[in-house]
């Protein structure tokens, strides 16, 4: 089959088509014909050799695809060939065929197409898993989330406005903060003109965020920490602004009763993936039928342009997520 490889670490330059061996295939996987695949910021780190795939996963790219079910396993009991599927993988996505265990599978809902699917998995999961598994979220809380404008944040907006809490957004122009109140964000800051902290207190009544999203990590874990609400709860899903913080305050910790939480979902469990996808596919997905939800995506480009993809990505010029389709 082909596929898109990484000739050596670096940069977008180095993304290739190439042919590569057929994935190899288990009693209950499901061998996927793929039409569209997620681009992510863990393809970018993976390519440039800073977040290798997990023991057993493939090295390829891609985390999320959308295609047609070519063949299943003997043991499959959820997928036949033919089925419109869409599923969250631990890696080889960017490929012709990509193979999933039966249980991360989801069904495509009859309203998107292939690329709208693409655009559905890895954020709405990563933004369910966040909002209610790990920051325990509930109704008319407060929760601020970072880089509205990104595939997760924009999930996550709208995640948590459905869900009945009031949402507040940092992001880094006018332009995106629109976008962000066009989903449904009750107040959007532009965090290259004022101070997110100040506006947090000011639009909270001074009481502070109860759940913070935040994909930045270092440059704003005191800020992060000053503007949480007593027993709030602060979710890292990502370090775009560093790994290691100085001079923070960790007093704040014990005074508001504070929790940082850390976490990934690539790395986790099959169980635990197939718990999340299942509970996402009963409680969430029938809303995108309805059109309550829906993916939002910055552009769709043929896999051919994989690096232009990438770049885009990395120059934070989107609003919501990229997909490349493949012809």
């Amino acid at each position: 089959m082909k596929a898109i490889i990484v000739k050596e670490p670096g940069g977008a330059e180095q993304l290739a088509l190439a042919e590569v061996p057929d994935p190899d295939f288990g009693d209950n996987d499901v061998l996927l014909e793929v039409r569209a695949v997620g681009v992510n910021r863990a393809d970018i780190l993976q390519r440039k050799g800073m977040y290798p795939p997990p023991e057993g996963a493939s090295d390829l790219l891609g985390l999320e695809v959308a295609g047609v079910v070519e063949r299943v396993g003997p043991k499959c009991r959820r997928w036949k060939t033919g089925d419109r599927v869409f599923a969250v993988i631990p890696g080889g996505g960017y490929a012709q065929k990509a193979v999933f265990h039966e249980s991360l599978g989801m069904p495509i809902p009859e309203t998107l197409d292939f690329a709208q699917a693409a655009a559905v998995g890895e954020v709405f999961l990563t933004a369910c898993q966040a909002l209610f598994w790990l920051g325990e979220v509930k109704e008319k809380e407060n929760v601020l989330i970072h880089a509205g404008a990104s595939g997760v944040g924009t999930a996550a907006i709208q995640l948590a406005g459905k869900y009945g809490c009031r949402v507040l957004v940092t992001a880094g122009t006018e332009e995106k903060v629109a976008a962000c109140r066009e989903l449904g964000a009750d107040v959007g800051i532009v965090y290259r003109k004022e101070d997110f902290k100040d506006r947090v207190f000011k639009e909270t009544d001074g009481r502070g965020a109860d759940m913070i999203l935040d994909f930045i990590g270092a440059s704003y874990l005191e800020k992060n920490l000053h503007c949480l609400a007593v027993d709030g709860r602060l979710v890292i899903l990502a370090l775009m602004g560093g790994s290691r913080a100085k001079d923070v305050n960790l007093g704040m910790l014990l005074l508001k009763r504070l929790r940082i939480i850390g976490s990934t979902l690539r790395s986790r469990s099959l169980d635990y993936r197939a718990r999340l996808a299942e509970e996402f596919v009963q409680r969430w997905l029938p809303k995108f039928c309805t059109g309550d939800l829906k993916p939002i995506i910055d552009r769709v480009l043929p896999w051919g342009e994989a690096a232009a993809a990438h770049r885009h990505l990395e120059e934070n010029r989107n609003i919501g997520k990229i997909v490349l389709t493949l012809e």
